[in-house]
């Protein structure tokens, strides 16, 4: 199976509950509050919570995208404090990298659907955040854009936005008005094209002990353009 788990396959949950009511660009086919109900009908056994890293359980190519995000993670995201609030889940080993080799339209749904539901259902005390890593098919940074549009509007279709949001990275990430060579697309380029699991509940109650939370982003900027484009491009050299 090409998509994993910490290196482990995760069952897939067909022929039943929610998953067979997919249609061609939606979640769910039911309407209003349904989503939800849909989504909570999968069997609790067929999700397994898995948030270490074992390095035996992974292919060796699996090894390295695990890996190299957790060096990026560490060394730009945790290193330059590009987000204040990594730096716990990452120290607690709580976040959950699911890695995915696939490519058609139903197997990154299928896989994205699982990892919705694994984060949902597991105690954040466990997966506190989910990292969604795609190693084929998605290098062009447009094609990317389109999947996370898409995989936004399933999230809306099944009304859990208010329990998930989603947060982008790529190699070649660009903010959109920004000049093509300017150093604020590397807060964003990741080793991979990557989208995050982030708890809505959890985010909420970090960002109410932030003063200014849009200072983020700018105190980034800031801090990329002081350490120079060398340096930035040394610790992310897939973003050059």
């Amino acid at each position: 199976m090409g998509c994993t788990a910490n290196g482990s396959s995760v069952p897939l949950a067909t022929g039943e509950g929610w998953y067979d009511a997919i249609d061609g660009c939606g979640f769910c086919k039911q309407i209003g509050n349904m989503g939800r109900i849909c989504f909570k009908l999968v069997r609790q056994e067929r999700i397994k919570h898995i948030n270490t890293f074992g390095p035996t359980t992974l292919s060796i190519a699996h090894q390295d995208v695990v890996k190299n995000t957790r060096r990026w993670l560490e060394q730009m995201v945790v290193g330059l404090n590009l987000c204040p609030f990594s730096s716990s889940v990452i120290a607690r080993d709580q976040v959950h990298y699911a890695i995915c080799d696939d490519t058609t339209d139903a197997q990154l749904k299928q896989f994205y659907v699982n990892e919705l539901q694994r984060l949902i259902e597991a105690d954040e005390n466990e997966i506190a955040t989910s990292l969604l890593i795609f190693t084929q098919g998605l290098g062009d940074f447009y094609e990317y854009l389109a999947v996370l549009d898409w995989f936004q509007k399933i999230l809306e279709t099944a009304e859990l936005t208010d329990l998930v949001q989603l947060a982008s990275f790529h190699p070649q990430y660009q903010f959109e008005g920004v000049a093509a060579d300017d150093l604020s697309h590397f807060t964003n380029r990741s080793p991979y094209p990557t989208i995050h699991l982030l708890r809505q509940d959890q985010m909420t109650k970090v960002l109410a002990n932030v003063l200014n939370p849009e200072k983020i982003y700018l105190d980034n900027i800031k801090r990329l353009n002081q350490l120079g484009r060398r340096q930035v491009e040394a610790l992310c050299p897939w973003g050059k």
